[in-house]
């Protein structure tokens, strides 16, 4: 008997040439209508313009940065956000995410709480950035004890013409004295007083209907690459 090919395969998926125009209308609209009945009645919309186009926009760029750098772990289903969002302990109960947004990291690191990549898509921009933006346990203080031995690698990557062309200079909160334990004289003081450590540009959201954003969206994640490695290394 000849095996069944499966016509949703990955390999098999066509090309993401863009999402619909109508992704945008109904990221706006749901923002509207942020109901539960709503939603349901527009489900089928949602799957069609928006879910599916986000999922081959992923797995045509998991293809991609393999290229860039084989450690990187782009799975298209687990690293899109669902739209349903947990309102157990929120004032706000509107069920849904009035974005899309995916995220995604190195092989052997967890998404949620290690550096990593991410981007979003709302009706009024798209925003792509990547690092370590709510660092947990000893991730931050592993960090800094990196950066007081020997900053040279991380000032080396955040000066690169790809990194700077990109993204500008480093971003995040920071503290606005030297954190404790710290020579207050440190040479790398701007970097010991992050709270945290990211990279940030926002994209036109006119992009979003042309096949054009894979390519640019990969230009920033293999911008920001050698920087979310460096993180997830020294955490």
């Amino acid at each position: 008997m000849s095996k069944l090919i499966n016509p949703f395969q990955e390999d098999t998926l066509p090309p993401f040439d863009g999402f619909p125009k109508d992704a945008l209308r109904f990221l706006s609209e749901l923002k509207k209508n942020n109901n539960r009945e709503w939603f349901a009645a527009q489900k089928e919309r949602y799957e069609r313009n928006v879910r599916q186009p986000m999922l081959t926009l992923l797995d045509t760029l998991a293809t991609r940065l393999r290229a860039v750098d084989p450690d990187i772990v782009l799975e298209a289903k687990k690293a899109m956000y669902r739209i349903y969002r947990d309102v157990r302990f929120s004032a706000d109960k509107s069920p849904c995410k009035v974005w899309i947004a995916a995220a995604f990291t190195y092989r052997g690191f967890d998404r949620k709480h290690d550096a990593a990549f991410y981007f979003h898509i709302m009706p009024e921009e798209i925003g792509v950035g990547g690092g370590l933006y709510a660092p947990q346990g000893d991730r931050l203080k592993n960090i800094r004890n990196a950066i007081d031995a020997d900053a040279a690698a991380l000032r080396g990557i955040l000066g690169t013409k790809s990194f700077t062309q990109y993204f500008g200079a480093l971003q995040g909160e920071e503290l606005k004295r030297i954190p404790m334990g710290f020579d207050k004289e440190h040479p790398d003081a701007d970097l010991l007083k992050k709270k945290q450590l990211l990279c940030w540009q926002t994209l036109p959201v006119s992009l979003v209907t042309e096949a054009a954003l894979a390519d640019r969206l990969q230009e920033h994640f293999t911008a920001m690459a050698p920087f979310v490695r460096w993180l997830v290394d020294h955490s």
